[in-house]
C-alpha cells in the first residue's frame, strides 16, 4: 500500500502523462491528402518525442471538426483562425483586414505570440492555442479580370462565410452583394458561376480547381487584403501542465516549411492569371482596410489589444507610415 501511495504522489507531482493518445481533429479541405494535414502529421511525429501523443483524425468539414471539439469528442482541433476567433478572440483577430501586410511581419508576430510572455493570452476558458501556422496572403479571385478596383466590384456577387459577420459587412461596404457560403462549398459556387468573386490563399487555387471558375476571362487580383492562418487549440485540462508551451515552442519550427509552401504555391500560379491593381488605387485601398479594421474593432468583431499589438509591429517595420503618428487603433 505504501508503494502504491508513493507512486500516486510521484505521478501527481510530476504530472502523469495521459495513458492514451489525445485525439486531434484536423481540418483540411483536402482531408488526409492535404498540405495542412501533412503539416499536422509532421507536428504529431515531432511532439511525440516530448511525451505528447496525438492521434490525428482528418475532417473535410470545418464546422463539424469544431463542433466535435466543443462536444469533447476531440482533445485538440486544427482549423482556420477565422473560425477559431470564437474560441480566442485575441488570437483570432490576428487574421484581420490588413493587420499584417507582409510575411516578414507575420513571422515576427507569430514568434512573439508563441513565446512564454504571451502564454496568458493563448488561454481562454478551457481552450488554449498551441500553434499558429501561416496559410498565406488572401487574394480576390474574379471571373472577369476587368474587376480590378473596388468600384468595379460594386454590384458583384461575393461569397461570404455565413459564420463570419465581418465578411458580409465589408462586402456591403463596397456596394457588392454577399452570397452565403462556407468553406465546404464556396469554391463550387465560384466554379459554377453562382458568385463572381471569392478570396483564397494561393495554396488553395489548384486543389479547389479555381482555374475552372476563372476560365479564360478571370484572374487573381495581386493585392491581398489579409494573411490567414491555421491554429491548433487544445482542451488544456486533457494535457499535462506545461504541454501548451511545449507545443507552442515546437510550433515555431513549422514556420520555415509553411512559408516555403506559400512561396511555392504563389510561384506556381501561371503569370497570365495575375491581375494588377492600378497604382493610383492602392493608397485608397489601404486606407479603406484600415478604416474598416478600426470600425470592426469598435463594433466588437476584432480584439482591440491584438490590433494595437499588430500596429506596433507594422510601425517597427515602417515607422514613417502615417498611421504611426495616429492613436486611433
Amino acid at each position: 500500500m505504501r508503494l502504491f501511495l508513493r507512486a500516486v504522489l510521484v505521478a501527481v507531482a510530476l504530472g502523469a502523462v495521459p495513458a492514451q493518445a489525445q485525439t486531434a481533429c484536423i481540418f483540411d479541405i483536402m482531408g488526409a491528402q492535404g498540405d495542412v494535414y501533412a503539416m499536422a502529421r509532421d507536428y504529431a511525429l515531432e511532439v511525440k518525442r516530448m511525451g505528447i501523443s496525438l492521434k490525428l483524425k482528418p475532417y473535410t468539414n470545418e464546422r463539424v471538426a469544431l463542433e466535435d471539439f466543443k462536444a469533447g469528442q476531440c482533445d485538440a482541433v486544427m482549423m482556420t483562425n477565422l473560425r477559431g476567433r470564437q474560441l480566442n478572440k485575441f488570437v483570432g483577430s490576428l487574421d484581420s483586414l490588413g493587420g499584417v501586410p507582409s510575411y516578414e511581419e507575420l513571422r515576427a508576430v507569430i514568434g512573439l505570440l508563441m513565446s512564454p510572455k504571451s502564454a496568458a493570452r493563448m488561454v481562454n476558458g478551457p481552450y488554449e492555442v498551441v500553434s499558429i501556422v501561416p496559410l498565406g496572403a488572401v487574394y480576390p479571385v474574379v471571373n472577369d479580370r476587368r474587376i480590378n478596383t473596388l468600384a468595379k466590384a460594386a454590384g458583384k456577387r461575393i461569397a461570404a462565410f455565413d459564420w463570419d459577420q465581418t465578411q458580409s459587412i465589408l462586402i456591403k461596404q463596397i456596394g457588392a452583394r454577399p452570397v452565403s457560403a462556407d468553406i465546404s462549398n464556396f469554391a463550387g459556387k465560384f466554379n459554377n458561376g453562382q458568385v463572381d468573386i471569392i478570396s483564397v490563399p494561393a495554396m488553395a487555387v489548384r486543389p479547389l480547381e479555381l482555374y475552372k471558375g476563372m476560365g479564360t476571362k478571370g484572374a487573381i487580383v495581386n493585392l491581398p487584403f489579409m494573411n490567414i492562418n491555421s491554429i491548433m487549440v487544445i482542451r488544456h485540462d486533457r494535457f499535462n501542465p506545461g504541454d501548451g508551451q511545449k507545443l507552442r515552442d515546437y510550433s515555431k519550427s513549422m514556420l520555415d516549411p509553411a512559408f516555403a509552401l506559400i512561396k511555392r504555391s504563389e510561384e506556381e500560379i501561371p503569370a497570365h492569371y495575375w491581375s494588377q491593381v492600378p497604382g493610383y488605387e492602392v493608397d485608397g485601398y489601404m486606407n479603406m482596410m484600415r478604416e474598416s479594421r478600426i470600425r470592426l474593432a469598435k463594433d466588437g468583431h476584432y480584439d482591440q489589444d491584438m490590433l494595437r499589438f499588430l500596429k506596433r509591429v507594422r510601425c517597427r517595420y515602417k515607422p514613417a507610415e502615417a498611421e504611426c503618428m495616429q492613436d486611433d487603433e
